[in-house]
């Protein structure tokens, strides 16, 4: 696994071992997702909520994003995002938190532009963190939602608004748009 493009063009990233913590975003899905929000990420800020390697939030900050907040609920997997944002020189620009996604979006400041969630598979929980989000997205921001081919997502939470979905083999990536005001 290597940032694609930007800065940190090529730089190795570490993950945990198996699949119970991390699961990596394969590097097709990934350069698709971020050829979707090439336009915004440049000074965006940037929410990469089950970080895991932190490969996904790692990308936006080497395509010029200026600032990322990686959560992770696994200390391992903070571990490792910290270890990975210091190998792909964008540390000063990351603050890594080891809590509960929803924890986190209780607390969270926001607001960012772009979010990025690659949840674990087969649990259902993106449907529990989008009704948090619509509080701490900036005007115009996107939300990124990675999931098994086969989850029901939600049309919507609140004035966050479901836009488009890709597929790529078993992998969905959703986005999700706030409505203006």
């Amino acid at each position: 696994m290597r940032v694609i493009a930007g800065t940190a063009h090529g730089t190795p990233l570490a993950a945990l071992p198996g699949e119970e913590i991390t699961r990596p975003t394969i590097a097709r899905v990934k350069e698709a997702m971020f050829s979707s929000v090439q336009f915004l990420v440049p000074g965006a800020r940037v929410l990469d909520l089950f970080a895991g390697s932190g490969q996904l939030g790692i990308e936006a900050l080497s395509r010029g994003a200026a600032f990322a907040d990686f959560v992770d609920v696994s200390r391992q997997a903070a571990e490792v995002v910290r270890q990975n944002c210091r190998a792909a020189g964008v540390a000063a620009r990351a603050r890594v938190t080891v809590k509960d996604a929803s924890a986190f979006l209780q607390s969270a400041a926001g607001p960012y532009d772009l979010v990025l969630l690659d949840p674990p598979f087969g649990h259902g929980t993106l449907g529990t963190v989008l009704p948090a989000l619509p509080a701490l997205l900036a005007p115009g921001a996107v939300v990124l939602a990675e999931s098994e081919g086969t989850a029901l997502l939600p049309a919507g939470a609140g004035p966050l608004y479901m836009k488009k979905q890709y597929r790529y083999g078993k992998i969905l990536v959703t986005r999700y748009e706030l409505c203006a005001p």
